[in-house]
C-alpha cells in the first residue's frame, strides 16, 4: 500500500511540472508574439479606463453625439478602422478668447511648441510625452469619440488646479468634511478649481479660486475682504498634494484634455476658514460643507480626490 502511494505521488509530480512547464512555454510564445510586452498589456488591462471622457453628449450642448467607443478600444494601440469621431469645437473657443489657442489645422497657422513651455503657456503633460498626429496632439488616455478641443481652450493638456478644503464636522474628528461647489454648467457637485492663467503658479491658481468660487471675495466688504485674506494666507501657508495628473473630465477630446493639480487644505482646529459662512461667486450656484462619504457624487474626478484625502486623515469612509 505505501508502495502504490508513492507511485501515485509521483505521476502527481512528473504532471505538475509538466503543466508548469507547458504554461511557461505558451506564456513565452504569447510574450514573444506581442512583442516582450505580454506582462505590460496585463497591467493596461487593470488601468482604469477614462469613461466621463466618453459620456454620450457633449457638456453644454443638446446634438452633439460623440462616436461610440466600448471600453475594448480606448487605447490607441487596438486597431479601430471604422473609427470617425466627431469635430466639434464650441463657438466661444472659435471666437478665439485670451484662452483659447488658434486652430493649428487652418492654413498658416501659428506654430505652437507642443511637450514644452511655449512662451507662458505649459504644454507639458503629466502623464509624459504625448503623440502629436496630423499637427495634433492625441489623447494619452485613449479614444474619447470626439476630436477637435470642444469647450477646451488649449490643444493637448488644459492645465487646473483643485483645492480640496478640509475641516471636521464635530470634535469627534471622525466624519471629515470639504467645501463644494455646485456647478452652474450641469449642477454637478465639485472642488471649487478653476483653470490656470498663462504664467501662473498652480498654487496662485489654489488660494484665487477658492477664494473666488467658495467665498466670493469680489463681492464682499473691505473689512470681511482683509480678514478673509488673512485666513486663506494662514490656510494656505502649506498643503498636501493629493493628486497631479490627467482628468476623466466629460470635456475631454482626443486633441484636448483636462489635467489638474489637487491640493488639500485642512483647518484641523476650524478656527479659520471653517468659520466663514460660504458665499457661492458667480461660476457656482451653490456652495457649502459637505460630509466625505461613500455616497458623495462629484464632478469629474474629484470623487477619487476625496476619497484619498479621507483616508490620509483616517476619516470614516
Amino acid at each position: 500500500m505505501p508502495s502504490d502511494n508513492k507511485v501515485i505521488a509521483t505521476r502527481i509530480f512528473i504532471i505538475g511540472t509538466v503543466s508548469a512547464l507547458l504554461l511557461g512555454y505558451i506564456w513565452k510564445k504569447v510574450n514573444d508574439f506581442m512583442g516582450g510586452k505580454g506582462s505590460k498589456a496585463a497591467v493596461n488591462m487593470n488601468k482604469k479606463l477614462h469613461e466621463k471622457a466618453r459620456c454620450a453628449i457633449y457638456p453644454r450642448t443638446k446634438d452633439i453625439k460623440r462616436f461610440v467607443v466600448p471600453d475594448s478600444k480606448v487605447s490607441w494601440t487596438v486597431p479601430f478602422p471604422e473609427y470617425k469621431p466627431v469635430d466639434f469645437t464650441s463657438e466661444g473657443v472659435k471666437a478665439g478668447p485670451v484662452w483659447a489657442d488658434k486652430d493649428i489645422r487652418e492654413p498658416n497657422a501659428p506654430v505652437i511648441k507642443f511637450n514644452c513651455i511655449d512662451g507662458v503657456i505649459n504644454r507639458t503633460s503629466f502623464t509624459g510625452k504625448y503623440e502629436i498626429v496630423n499637427k495634433c496632439p492625441r489623447n494619452p488616455e485613449g479614444r474619447t469619440g470626439l476630436c477637435g478641443r470642444g469647450s477646451l481652450g488649449r490643444w493637448g493638456p488644459n492645465h487646473a488646479a483643485d483645492p480640496i478644503v478640509t475641516r471636521w464636522k464635530n470634535s469627534e474628528k471622525k466624519i471629515l468634511q470639504f467645501v463644494a461647489v455646485q456647478r452652474k454648467d450641469n449642477g454637478e457637485w465639485a472642488i471649487p478649481g478653476g483653470m490656470v492663467d498663462a504664467g501662473e503658479v498652480v498654487s496662485v491658481t489654489l488660494r484665487r479660486e477658492f477664494g473666488e468660487e467658495a467665498l466670493n471675495t469680489f463681492e464682499a466688504p473691505p473689512e470681511e475682504k482683509v480678514h478673509i485674506e488673512k485666513s486663506l494666507d494662514k490656510l494656505f501657508h502649506s498643503g498636501t498634494e493629493v493628486y497631479k495628473g490627467y482628468v476623466d473630465d466629460p470635456r475631454n477630446t482626443d486633441n484636448a484634455w483636462m489635467e489638474t493639480v489637487a491640493m488639500n487644505f485642512h483647518d484641523e482646529n476650524g478656527d479659520s476658514v471653517g468659520l466663514f459662512k460660504l458665499n457661492a461667486g458667480d461660476d457656482a450656484m451653490g456652495v457649502q460643507w459637505m460630509d466625505i462619504t461613500r455616497q458623495t457624487k462629484l464632478y469629474a474626478s474629484h470623487e477619487d480626490f476625496i476619497k484619498t484625502v479621507a483616508q490620509r486623515h483616517k476619516a470614516t469612509w
